[in-house]
């Protein structure tokens, strides 16, 4: 029942505080990590402002901290800035454009019960959560023409803002506060970090075939590193 609750309150939350959350540690396993920052997506948060036969979409917003409070502003006469990662120096300069995401379905959200098969744990978790700094080949991808999500600076405090638009009109109808500031770990050289990792997963390994015989407590994991313990799954 735990996580049944907290999952069907993620928009609640959302609604209550009007700004991105970052995800619950047990949901997104190392968050924030020094690149990267998983929130929580905006379940419930815009359902006031839709209306019928309009198409919808979010767009999420990234800036540094450091970022004058003028240049905070994404929205220019009813239309949603369109400033990119490169023209803001990584968000130095204001709020780039991180992501372009469907509405949430609050009123038919994913199914709960497919959390506790690991084959579907990644897909059910992809569509509550959002990973900032998530890309690292768009930058450097000619024939990239999306949206660009590339990796967050280490050591950096960001803030974060999701935006409603009528992509019918093309205006924006609705949008959130700027979330807390949310700080990334401090780096480690990539040589140094994938051995660690390496052994951090062998160690894991051994110890859970351990803990298997000993307990049955073991932590489901995905290759994303959302996370969500087996004695939380059980009580569903």
């Amino acid at each position: 029942m735990g996580l049944v609750f907290f999952l069907l309150c993620l928009g609640c939350q959302l609604y209550q505080s009007l700004k991105p959350q970052i995800a619950a540690s047990w949901l997104a396993a190392n968050n924030p990590t020094h690149t990267t920052v998983t929130l929580q997506k905006p379940f419930c948060m815009f359902d006031s402002s839709l209306h019928p036969n309009k198409s919808y979409a979010v767009y999420l917003y990234a800036m540094e901290e450091s970022a004058s409070a003028i240049s905070s502003l994404v929205i220019n006469s009813s239309k949603p800035l369109d400033s990119t990662f490169q023209q803001t120096r990584g968000g130095q300069l204001g709020p780039y454009k991180a992501a372009l995401f469907n509405v949430p379905n609050c009123a038919s959200p994913p199914r709960l019960a497919d959390v506790g098969d690991i084959n579907k744990l990644s897909d059910v978790l992809k569509q509550y959560l959002f990973r900032v700094g998530d890309d690292g080949n768009c930058l450097y991808d000619p024939n990239f023409l999306g949206i660009c999500n590339p990796p967050l600076a280490p050591d950096t405090t960001y803030r974060f803002k999701y935006l409603l638009l009528d992509t019918t009109e093309g205006i924006v109808k609705d949008q959130t506060l700027w979330s807390d500031a949310i700080k990334t770990r401090r780096g480690k050289s990539l040589v140094c970090s994938a051995f660690l990792n390496s052994c951090a997963a062998l160690g894991h390994w051994r110890r859970g075939s351990r803990e298997e015989g000993e307990t049955g407590h073991l932590t489901q994991t995905d290759q994303r590193g959302y996370s969500i313990p087996q004695h939380v799954m059980s009580r569903m």
